[in-house]
């Protein structure tokens, strides 16, 4: 679905464009168009290659979806594969929007992705001085929506990870701890996918040989890439404390287990003593003495009291009971 077409000259925007006039726009001095699109169909795409003249790998790759984020340059022409991070509920929705830009042009191709960019057009356009750029600054602002709309994601996960770890020592809540952690866990990984991969491409915007279309733009790339390099130390950080709390919960379901089982040993060792002295006189030989004494039942009895009451003395000051 076409969201907008719209052609800016001087940084200025000039007017909403028809896709059939898409080229005499072109063609004029100091003018650029700026395309938008929702989870747009083949034939859409075919029919904005045809008029930008896009590159058939490039847009193969935004054709089929599902591409790792990247960077990459074609002659004067720039396609970029970015990731959307959206919150729904207790999950994450993912979406991809590819953007190619050249000296002239950009076409923004969203799917998957229920929030637009409406704010980073109006944005834009009240910049004209620098919207005057072209269409690199366009790209930049563009960047700079979906890296900053990773932080709220980023900070609900880690007010989660809070609460989980507040719950970690409360034993009737350690088992459902661990699953919560690992979805968490997910979802920082989730958020890695996203960050990761364009850190290793941003570089390419501001340092060394800079594309055409991003020539005078070293600065606010950079920006990009020093919130990309704290978003990425941030997860990192958060994925070892949820390594950490896991390793503490099942630590904490080890312990207890443990004092299950010396409780459990303890109260064997407690019935066992009686047992082997009962077992012992229920032979019934002829030969024991006891069997004939009066006083053999009651000592019977006695023993096994006597040793009862000792281990479980010592069983209770070594805090097995």
């Amino acid at each position: 679905m076409l969201v907008n077409c719209v052609a800016y000259q001087e940084g200025k925007r000039l007017a909403d464009v028809d896709k059939r006039e898409i080229r005499n726009y072109l063609a004029r001095p100091g003018t650029f168009v700026w395309v938008a699109l929702k989870d747009a169909t083949d034939a859409e795409i075919e029919e904005m290659a045809k008029e930008f003249d896009l590159p058939t790998l490039a847009v193969e790759d935004a054709r089929h979806g599902h591409q790792r984020p990247k960077i990459e340059e074609y002659d004067d022409l720039l396609y970029v594969v970015l990731h959307t991070i959206e919150i729904a509920g207790e999950e994450l929705k993912t979406g991809e929007i590819n953007i190619f830009v050249g000296v002239n042009y950009i076409v923004s191709i969203r799917q998957h992705a229920e929030r637009g960019f409406l704010d980073v057009r109006t944005r834009a356009e009240r910049e004209p001085q620098l919207l005057k750029i072209g269409s690199g600054y366009v790209l930049y602002t563009l960047m700079d929506a979906i890296v900053d709309r990773y932080f709220p994601v980023l900070d609900a996960i880690e007010m989660e990870l809070e609460a989980l770890e507040g719950k970690l020592f409360i034993a009737s809540s350690q088992r459902a701890s661990i699953e919560a952690l690992y979805y968490v866990k997910q979802k920082l990984i989730t958020v890695k996918h996203a960050v990761g991969p364009l850190l290793e491409y941003a570089g390419k915007l501001y340092g060394g040989r800079v594309p055409q279309v991003c020539s005078g733009l070293g600065e606010y790339f950079r920006d990009i890439t020093d919130h990309l390099v704290r978003l990425n130390q941030s997860i990192d950080t958060a994925r070892d404390t949820v390594n950490t709390a896991m390793q503490v919960t099942l630590a904490a379901l080890t312990i207890n287990e443990t004092e299950v089982t010396k409780r459990l040993a303890a109260w064997g060792a407690l019935i066992a003593v009686p047992t082997f002295i009962a077992s012992v006189y229920g032979m019934n030989f002829k030969g024991m003495p006891e069997l004939d004494w009066p006083y053999g039942y009651p000592m019977a009895l006695g023993i096994m009291l006597l040793c009862n009451a000792y281990l479980w003395l010592r069983f209770r000051k070594a805090g097995w009971l």
